[in-house]
């Protein structure tokens, strides 16, 4: 029998169908358990940045929000700019963290052909755990406010310098941007094991744990210390139901930057059995 038009149009129909099915079975398998479910607003959950040849959000996505804190050795760096940013290598992942999560750490030393090596490594996914608000967070409320008092100390110490003028601005600004803007969602350990992970984390409604990636860093050049750096999470956006459309509509034209446009929303994304999350509720604030 000849292969027609007709049976390619057919075949096309069947195999679209079929992949419509396994993705709403995996959907549903996803939602038939609730692993966490965390309290969201526009500080967390905001409309993906606007760049050439990203201008398209007809669906009505939301990217997640997440970060890492990393404190610097000079702590009075860490507010050079304070915007909240997505990635970073923080302290707790360390050469011993590297090594359990797979990555070959037997190259360290000073030897810079080694460095190379580990460096070249490629990247891993790992089980991360979201903080939402927690102890992360709180520690880097202190440093901000730590910054501030320096830079206003300096102020007293020298008035008419305009410098120390404009670094307490700045400083203040920071401290601002974070007590009421930025990002409260930091991901704060990682592992391979979600059953450990939960046991170690068990509030549900503080604690997340999803897939994202890590890869080798070398984290302090001068002593060449093997660390990693947390690059994205496996599921970095969110897609809006019809439901929570009103009560969203607004996050997707806002800037997290200007805080004039910005719409004031708190959601609850819940996280299922495959660790991806949807939202659960939303409302305007």
């Amino acid at each position: 029998m000849s292969w027609s038009r007709k049976h390619t149009l057919i075949a096309g129909l069947a195999l679209m169908a079929l992949t419509n099915a396994v993705a709403l079975v995996g959907v549903a398998w996803n939602r038939s358990a609730e692993e966490a479910k965390l309290r969201l607003s526009e500080r967390e959950l905001h409309a993906p940045y606007r760049w050439y040849g990203n201008r398209e959000n007809s669906g009505l996505a939301l990217n997640i929000a997440w970060r890492v804190l990393s404190e610097p050795a000079d702590a009075t760096a860490l507010y050079g700019w304070s915007y909240g940013v997505t990635g970073g290598a923080p302290s707790w992942l360390d050469e011993a963290k590297m090594r359990e999560l797979g990555f070959d750490t037997s190259t360290a030393g000073d030897a810079q052909r080694g460095r190379v090596r580990y460096e070249k490594q490629l990247p891993r996914e790992v089980l991360l755990v979201l903080e939402l608000e927690g102890q992360t967070y709180r520690r880097l409320l202190e440093l901000a406010a730590q910054y501030v008092a320096r830079e206003e100390a300096k102020l007293a110490s020298s008035p008419a310098d305009k410098n120390y003028e404009a670094r307490v601005k700045n400083a203040r600004e920071a401290l601002e941007r974070e007590t009421s803007r930025n990002s409260r969602l930091f991901v704060v350990d990682a592992g391979l094991d979600a059953a450990a992970l939960r046991a170690k984390y068990p509030d549900r409604a503080r604690y997340a744990i999803v897939r994202g990636q890590v890869r080798p860093a070398i984290t302090d050049a001068k002593s060449a210390r093997l660390g990693g750096y947390v690059t994205d999470l496996a599921v970095e956006s969110i897609n809006v139901p019809l439901a929570f459309r009103e009560a969203l509509a607004g996050a997707a034209a806002s800037s997290p930057y200007d805080e004039r446009s910005r719409s004031r929303f708190e959601a609850t994304v819940a996280f299922g059995r495959r660790l991806e999350p949807w939202i659960a509720e939303a409302s305007r604030k």
